[in-house]
């Protein structure tokens, strides 16, 4: 009866893993632990591979001391078309930033994103709008982009993380009014395969989609997915639902989005609280999927017109980035790449050092000193518990390190477990035991 017991336990276990698409990679493996990568960046079009050269060794040095996990799209954001004809390839730009990552002691991470003008219907001339950037290959071209893919995975050996595509881009069926997650994961399963007959030492993951939410009793494609915050769009969650139950294998599952809504990018009930977004959104994700949960981008302060976040001060924003950190860290993320490191010019807020385009740039600013601070105390499986705080703060412990953040744009007196503090506005502390 025990034997018998067993046998029917197993294969429960196994229907239920099936059923969800995995909670486990293909082969029935236990997931890698090397998906849990934690907290790091995604270069985008000005980083420290270019620049000044003093700059440039400032920023390395940065980086260096304190390596943590770097991402970077194969084409767009700082990278040339690597094919821009059949079988032509041309892997300068993405050669330099590679060697960024590994100079810097980084994990290096790829985004398969984006394709060349000829999969996408064009030539072999580039067409760097964000129009033509964001189309998908055509169907007849995903076997291209696969192979494309396997050239890379071949190229940089070192590389063990890969992402497939970015934000569904031109997957979008206007005709349906929702995203076209068949085709999406068509592309997902030639790359995931080609990748595997390339390489078996790597780790694949994707959709990522966008998780737009709408205001709280929003009737426009409701989900059961909300909160304070808000309501998430069905259509993200069927996008993810079908490519979980079709998706050829996976190691991770990657979204990403904001904790303001999409109509009127409103933070509700305010800036902080809305970041229980990301700790809810984590929750469904490791439920739905039982995967490793990646956050490939993540923003907390919405956009002007010009798609520029520099409407706050930077002490205001560092406070809200590190109070959404904490939701995620609460939540257990695996991995989480804040998004834009440097611009080009001497303001640039939120940036994580000063530009290397300029004299005398390259060095840390507020945000980098979050990132790599909370990076170092909450990594990925750290027990984390929420301190008892008497005031208006929020904070979070992990060993015998506590990070609070005054939610206010005054001075405030607070406790936390006990202990008395004056904290300055926006203030971000660091307590160690």
């Amino acid at each position: 009866m025990t034997a018998l017991l067993a046998v029917l336990a197993c294969a429960l276990g196994l229907l239920f893993t099936v059923g969800h698409g995995g909670g486990r990679s293909r082969g029935g493996a236990a997931h890698d632990q090397r998906a849990a990568v934690g907290w790091g960046f995604t270069h985008t079009k000005y980083s420290a591979d270019r620049g000044e050269d003093g700059a440039r060794r400032t920023a390395a040095g940065l980086l260096s001391a304190d390596p943590m996990p770097q991402n970077q799209a194969v084409m767009g954001w700082g990278a040339d078309n690597p094919e821009p004809r059949p079988g032509s390839y041309n892997f300068t730009d993405l050669d330099r930033r590679v060697a960024l990552m590994r100079g810097t002691g980084a994990t290096p991470v790829l985004t398969l994103c984006c394709a060349p003008d000829w999969m996408k219907g064009g030539g072999p001339q580039t067409d760097w709008s964000q129009k033509s950037l964001e189309k998908a290959p055509l169907p007849s071209h995903y076997k291209d982009f696969a192979r494309l893919a396997g050239v890379v995975a071949k190229r940089y050996p070192d590389v063990h993380h890969f992402i497939v595509w970015n934000e569904l881009k031109g997957f979008y069926d206007d005709s349906r009014k929702r995203w076209d997650y068949e085709g999406y994961t068509a592309l997902y399963n030639l790359v995931y395969e080609e990748l595997r007959r390339q390489r078996d030492d790597i780790l694949i993951g994707g959709p990522y989609v966008v998780m737009d939410s709408n205001s709280p009793g929003s009737a426009s494609n409701a989900s059961t997915l909300q909160g304070p915050w808000g309501v998430v769009d069905q259509r993200a969650l069927d996008a993810l639902t079908y490519w979980n139950r079709h998706k050829a294998g996976a190691d991770f599952v990657v979204v990403d989005g904001s904790s303001y809504t999409r109509d009127g990018s409103l933070l509700l009930p305010d800036e902080f609280r809305a970041t229980q977004k990301f700790a809810d959104v984590t929750a469904w994700l490791k439920n739905a999927t039982g995967l490793p949960v990646w956050w490939a981008e993540w923003y907390v302060e919405p956009a002007d017109a010009q798609d520029n976040r520099a409407g706050w001060t930077e002490q205001r924003r560092v406070a809200v980035q590190a109070t959404a950190m904490m939701q995620m860290a609460r939540a257990g993320v695996a991995a989480a790449f804040y998004w834009n490191p440097e611009g080009d010019t001497g303001a640039c807020p939120g940036c994580l050092w000063s530009s290397t385009e300029l004299s005398g740039g390259g060095t840390g600013l507020p945000m980098m000193e979050l990132l790599s601070r909370f990076g170092k105390a909450f990594p990925p499986g750290a027990e984390t518990r929420r301190p008892v705080v008497e005031g208006e703060a929020q904070a979070l412990t992990s060993g015998r390190t506590t990070l609070v953040v005054n939610t206010t744009d005054h001075g405030v007196s607070a406790k936390v477990d006990g202990r008395g503090m004056e904290l300055g506005a926006y203030e971000v502390r660091w307590l160690m035991q």
